[in-house]
């Protein structure tokens, strides 16, 4: 088995070598290219990764039988094996980069599947019965992708008869969500297998408008057959889960709530640790430093208290911000509009942070209201800003510009886009990695203090509660997947130490249960990001530029933690300049 706590100590070795001088490497270069080359076509006949240019909808769902997995296992092996003959230090600096990406990539897809994840394909954030009720959401631009669409339809009964299959094997083993965190989430399974009538359904959604482009009988005939397959196939498919969530599934999940007690034991969590912080941290360690960082916040919660002349502890505080009426918006409307304009503020700040500015924009949408009851309070990426506007009473407006800077810009929706124009990169290099995406968007947080960001002290503190939010998790994500914490311990740690409503504790705390690691991501990336950003200001002194900073990380897309480290290193090497050729 293909350890990941090796893979991150030997990723911490390698980075090393970014440093070295550049020199000539045709012969490791290509060895290299051929590989990924190689892979990266495997996962599009494999149907895991899309060409750039592949932007439709797809007339299939993908294949996740017990079978295919171990046939990929077997595969993504040999190309590790491969890896390994490769000479690093024979690379260039540029490949140096991409086999250290790749490297953990392809080490992160092995793990999965020998801890058999694909045998608990739900978790208290996301289902693959809602990953599919997302397509229905997606852009339809052409015939070809209604067409497709029609056919993905009725490919949704074979897709979820493996997923129940799959599910099966791992409740047979142990290997589930805890069943608390799985209550109530059927929500989204009735939403469609319940709906009135296929017209009412999520499904039908990209048929209440179509493009003018294609001819009115085309329309109708569309349409018809989208119904006909709705109400005979995706239904019927919705309710066999339904019933086997609510009959077999949830009944019989795991009561334990640690990952460390799931089978694999402790190797499990450790490797989420890996894939989800990209660094060989300990659950002790990290667990220790929230505790610090969280000591640091705090104080700083403490010092706003006084500002604003508040009689009382910080738990009186925090249920002051709680129940005060003058931090809640009245209407969905009120929020959205207040997301709208705390968006704005950052445009009028852009020109003095960043040099290279992403074309694609993005709209503030609310959370649908199948998704919303158990959805975050907002999401962000490429062209979106979800804002969750159910439950107004638990959505206060003073955390609103932390969370859009975070989401939106230059969260977000600001780096996502940045990293997908980026010329000349493989395409591996589009994927995610939750510790630089999400410490990202958590340095964009703070980042919103010096631009001015934050109206009043009341907003600071809601930018302050966020940052407690996500260092505590590095104590609750620990404490529970490996000290034992209960659920209520958990809640009762974010509820003394954060602003969060009662509901947002609720929903975080079980993500956290049911998502174990990726919690830990957030501030472990923005500790790293301030930690190469402090390191280059007192390196550079008066030529440190913020603006050549941010487009430096920007330009790297989504990197390991040690990647960012001495990419910044050279960044100071260089002098500090911009990533970017001067225009002129």
């Amino acid at each position: 088995m293909i350890r990941r706590p090796a893979l991150a100590a030997s990723l911490a070795l390698l980075v090393l070598t970014l440093q070295l001088p550049a020199h000539a490497a045709p012969a490791a270069d290509a060895q290299f290219k051929a590989i990924y080359t190689k892979e990266w076509k495997w996962r599009i006949a494999e149907r895991l990764e899309r060409d750039e240019d592949d932007e439709g909808i797809r007339a299939t769902l993908p294949q996740v039988g017990p079978a295919v997995q171990a046939r990929r296992l077997a595969y993504w092996k040999g190309v590790m094996a491969e890896l390994e003959k490769v000479k690093q230090d024979q690379l260039s600096p540029a490949e140096r980069i991409n086999y250290a990406v790749y490297k953990a990539q392809i080490a992160a897809n092995v793990a999965e599947i020998e801890f058999r994840e694909f045998e608990k394909p739900v978790n208290a954030d996301t289902a693959f019965w809602s990953n599919t009720s997302s397509v229905a959401r997606q852009n339809f631009k052409t015939l070809a992708d209604y067409e497709a669409y029609v056919k993905m339809l009725a490919d949704v009964p074979r897709y979820f008869d493996e997923q129940i299959a799959n599910m099966k094997l791992g409740l047979a083993r142990g290997f589930t969500p805890p069943k608390v965190t799985l209550e109530g989430r059927d929500s989204s399974l009735v939403s469609v297998a319940e709906a009135k009538s296929p017209e009412a359904s999520v499904f039908y959604l990209p048929f209440k408008s179509m493009p003018a482009a294609i001819p009115a009988e085309r329309q109708a005939a569309l349409r018809a057959e989208a119904v006909k397959r709705i109400r005979e196939q995706v239904q019927p498919a919705f309710a066999k889960v339904l019933q086997f969530m609510r009959s077999e599934y949830v009944p019989k999940a795991r009561t334990s709530l640690a990952a460390s007690e799931l089978p694999g034991g402790p190797a499990y969590y450790q490797s989420k640790i890996v894939e989800f912080t990209t660094t060989n941290l300990t659950p002790d360690q990290i667990h220790q430093i929230g505790l610090q960082e969280m000591a640091k916040i705090r104080a700083e919660m403490e010092a706003v208290m006084k500002q604003v002349e508040f009689k009382g502890d910080l738990p009186a505080f925090l249920q002051f911000l709680r129940t005060d009426p003058r931090f809640y918006a009245k209407t969905p409307e009120e929020l959205l509009m207040r997301a709208a304009w705390v968006a704005k503020k950052f445009d009028g700040k852009i020109d003095r942070y960043f040099g290279y500015l992403p074309r694609r924009r993005f709209a503030i949408i609310p959370v649908p209201d199948d998704q919303a009851p158990f959805y975050t309070s907002g999401r962000g990426g490429p062209g979106v800003y979800l804002v969750n506007t159910y439950n107004l009473p638990s959505r206060a407006l003073y955390s609103l510009p932390a969370l859009t800077l975070h989401e939106s810009a230059p969260g977000h929706a600001f780096q996502m886009p940045v990293a997908l124009e980026q010329k000349g990169v493989p395409p591996f290099r589009r994927a995610y990695i939750s510790a630089f995406g999400e410490g990202w968007a958590l340095y964009s947080e703070r980042l919103g203090v010096e631009m001015g960001i934050y109206a009043d002290q009341y907003e600071l503190f809601g930018m302050l509660s966020y940052q407690a939010w996500r260092a505590s998790r590095l104590v609750v994500d620990t404490g529970v997947h490996a000290k034992g914490w209960s659920r209520e311990q958990a809640q009762q740690y974010l509820k003394a130490n954060t602003a969060l409503s009662e509901h947002e504790v609720e929903t975080e705390v079980d993500r956290y249960i049911s998502w174990p690691g990726q919690a830990l991501s957030y501030y472990l990336g923005e500790m790293a990001i301030w930690e190469a950003r402090h390191k280059a200001e007192a390196a550079l002194g008066p030529k440190f530029d913020i603006r050549n900073f941010h487009d430096t990380v920007l330009q790297l897309g989504s990197v390991p933690l040690p990647v960012l480290a001495a990419r910044i290193d050279q960044f100071i090497a260089d002098g500090g300049k911009s990533p970017y050729p001067k225009q002129e």
